[in-house]
């Protein structure tokens, strides 16, 4: 799953994508490198972000969607979103997946709205506010606190109808350094296999910040992270940098 940001402020590509043409662009390099999802992100959810309403989602994305549908119609479109209206809208546009950082608390009206689209949904863990989201919580046992929430989410779901669910652990929000890399430990473990697990480590400052790198300095250490949840299960890696990403899954199915 290869990042598209339509955002001025995300913190490692803010700005470079928020426009018709390069969107599009951008899509072009993302699907020749190898993706084969493009998660399409029109609000960054970084740390002091500018929280944006759907209006502005909305406006924001613009006819990217459907131009990168027409432009490529065999790629699968997933939309990074945790309001009903901006999945109503998307949905129209032709997406083919809803990716919601708030597994259904910032928008009580979420999980009907992809109820109605009959969407594949991506459940991602988190705080349950957008502006707790990134206040790291206490927690006595990180994997048995992440597979409590899917186990209550995942039930909610299906008993609306959605059975099609993606599992993301939610690296990068609210969460310690050593929870993080107890998760990486623990892949196997969430949700013991029920669900299909969605990893989006690319950046992220859990790996970086101890390293005293920058985000844009970690390809390798990604990459060994990459094989190694690889390793326990993962189905999907959300990335920002495709072609090195393709080439790890390439080594690992070849292995």
């Amino acid at each position: 799953m290869g990042i598209l940001n339509l955002t001025p402020d995300s913190f490692s590509d803010g700005g470079k994508f928020n426009n018709p043409k390069s969107a599009l662009e951008h899509a072009e390099k993302l699907i020749n490198d190898g993706a084969a999802i493009i998660d399409i992100g029109p609000q960054s959810t970084r740390p002091k972000a500018e929280f944006l309403s759907s209006e502005e989602e909305v406006r924001r994305l613009g006819n990217t969607i459907s131009a990168i549908k027409k432009e490529f119609p065999e790629i699968l479109i997933s939309l990074d979103t945790f309001f009903a209206k901006t999945v109503e809208f998307g949905f129209n546009e032709g997406i083919d997946l809803v990716n919601d950082i708030s597994g259904g608390q910032f928008d009580e009206k979420m999980f009907d709205a992809v109820a109605e689209t009959k969407l594949p949904y991506i459940l991602m863990h988190v705080n349950s506010t957008y502006n707790t989201m990134h206040e790291k919580a206490s927690f006595a046992d990180i994997t048995l606190s992440v597979n409590q929430y899917f186990s209550k989410k995942t039930d909610e779901l299906l008993k609306k109808g959605i059975k099609d669910i993606i599992l993301d652990p939610g690296f990068g929000f609210g969460k310690t350094v050593d929870d993080q890399m107890k998760m990486i430990d623990e892949v196997e473990f969430f949700d013991f296999g029920n669900f299909p697990l969605l990893i989006g480590i690319s950046r992220k400052s859990f790996i970086y910040k101890p390293l005293g790198k920058s985000a844009l300095d970690i390809d390798e250490e990604t990459q060994k992270l990459h094989i190694k949840v690889l390793k326990q299960g993962a189905k999907i890696l959300r990335v920002h940098d495709v072609a090195a990403a393709k080439k790890t899954i390439d080594k690992f199915l070849n292995n």
